[in-house]
Order: C-alpha cells, then sequence, then structure tokens
C-alpha cells in the first residue's frame, strides 16, 4: 500500500504534497528536520491523506495534486478545515 499525502506547516500555513509506503514513519520525518525540502517549515500536521495500491497510481495522483487543478481540488476539499 502507498499513500499519497498532504501536510500543513504549522509555521507558514503552506501545503506539501508526497508519497510514501510508510505513512507514519514519513510525518516523522519531516517533523524531526530529516527532509532537507521542509526541514525549514516544521512542525506540520497530517490534513489530508489517499491510499493506493501500487506506487505508480501514487506518484500519478501526487502529480495531479501538486496541479492547479489538484490544488483546487484540496481546497475544496479541505474547505471546512481551512476556516478554522
Amino acid at each position: 500500500m502507498f499513500y499519497v499525502y498532504v501536510l500543513r506547516s504549522q509555521k507558514d500555513k503552506k501545503f506539501y504534497t508526497g508519497f510514501t509506503k510508510n505513512l507514519e514513519k514519513r510525518l516523522l520525518e519531516h517533523n524531526n528536520g530529516l527532509s532537507a525540502s521542509t526541514k525549514y517549515r516544521i512542525p506540520f500536521d497530517l490534513v489530508y491523506f489517499e491510499a493506493c495500491l501500487n506506487q505508480q497510481d501514487a506518484m500519478h495522483r501526487e502529480k495531479y495534486l501538486k496541479s492547479t487543478y489538484g490544488k483546487r481540488y484540496l481546497k475544496n476539499r479541505l474547505k471546512n478545515f481551512l476556516l478554522e
């Protein structure tokens, strides 16, 4: 099982999208500063994830969620969360 996930930085309120095979481990890596692309934006909250049966599907979904249409989808999907 592979997971596509969206994190939200508590520091700058921006999103980070990625995929992994082990969601808990990956979240800990991000929050412990072990990811070069996010270490200056910690701490993070997991705000969204999806499960995929194979890596290729997860990679395609990650790419979509990073696109303009995907960002629009996430903002609509997380509308109530973002109002808080």
